[in-house]
């Protein structure tokens, strides 16, 4: 009975050494061919692309110092009148696209015609028509003439303009400010500076002289002289009837087309279109 209870102990004693033997031994390390997760290939993120290179600047026509608005109008000026003597056809036109408008029809009192006498050399046989610059030029009328009084001496006498002259002074006015004036004349029409008399020696105090009789009025005179303004209203309603403008609103709209159809009779190919 004390032999099997001292073997009996003895395996006991022998389980337990193993049992804690194995419990003390170090667990085994993990094997070096275990695969490490990756991210399938599908999955994988490119790298970001590089940014692309800024545009290119344009190249510009004209200066930094330059007024590129103020070259395109000075080179107008150059093609369409540094040659006034070029034969009609000749000159380029540098119009302005814009939308039509509505025409006045004229309407004459009775007895009058719608043809008339030409009262100067430079006026056609309709009312308030004039001749084209070029068939001014091709029949040697370059000067023309207009009556004047001055306001201070009363002192009638005569005034005479180079034609080429004051039109290509007036077409560049126009040509560089046309698109500021919104169809408006600028004060400088509106009360033009006048001529200084040459009997009394006053400053801006010679006025036109403007038949009261409307088909008789010189148009390109005061076209010329840039006296439009000195006008009545009724005679400028007179002109844009006749010429089939729209003759309602106020003076500085009225004179503003005066003007604008003037040039155009002298140059119907030049930019003077409303």
């Amino acid at each position: 009975m004390n032999n099997l209870s001292l073997s009996s102990l003895k395996k006991l004693d022998h389980e337990d050494e193993l049992l804690l033997t194995l419990s003390l031994s170090p667990t085994t390390p993990m094997d070096s061919t275990t695969p490490t997760f990756s991210l399938p290939l599908n999955l994988v993120i490119p790298p970001p692309l590089p940014p692309s290179p800024p545009p290119p600047l344009p190249t510009l026509l004209y200066g930094s110092d330059v007024n590129i608005e103020e070259n395109i109008i000075e080179s107008n000026v150059a093609l369409v009148y540094d040659q006034m003597n070029e034969p009609s056809g000749a000159r380029m036109r540098v119009g302005l696209t814009t939308r039509a408008r509505k025409k006045s029809t004229p309407s004459l009192k009775e007895g009058e015609s719608e043809t008339i006498t030409p009262p100067y050399p430079w006026a056609t046989t309709k009312r308030a028509i004039v001749h084209t610059l070029d068939y001014l030029i091709s029949n040697g009328i370059t000067v023309i003439s207009g009556e004047v009084q001055c306001k201070k001496c009363q002192q009638q006498y005569q005034i005479q303009y180079d034609l080429q002259e004051k039109f290509k002074e007036i077409a560049t006015f126009i040509l560089k400010t046309k698109s500021v004036m919104r169809d408006r004349a600028p004060i400088i029409w509106m009360n033009p500076n006048l001529p200084n008399c040459k009997y009394c020696n006053q400053n801006n105090c010679v006025k036109p002289i403007i038949s009261e009789r409307r088909s008789s009025i010189n148009w390109l005179f005061l076209l010329l002289g840039q006296m439009i303004g000195c006008c009545k209203l009724d005679a400028l309603k007179y002109f844009c009837m006749h010429t089939k403008n729209h003759r309602t609103g106020a003076k500085d709209r009225l004179v503003y087309l005066t003007y604008l159809e003037l040039c155009k009779q002298l140059d119907p190919e030049g930019p003077f279109d409303r």
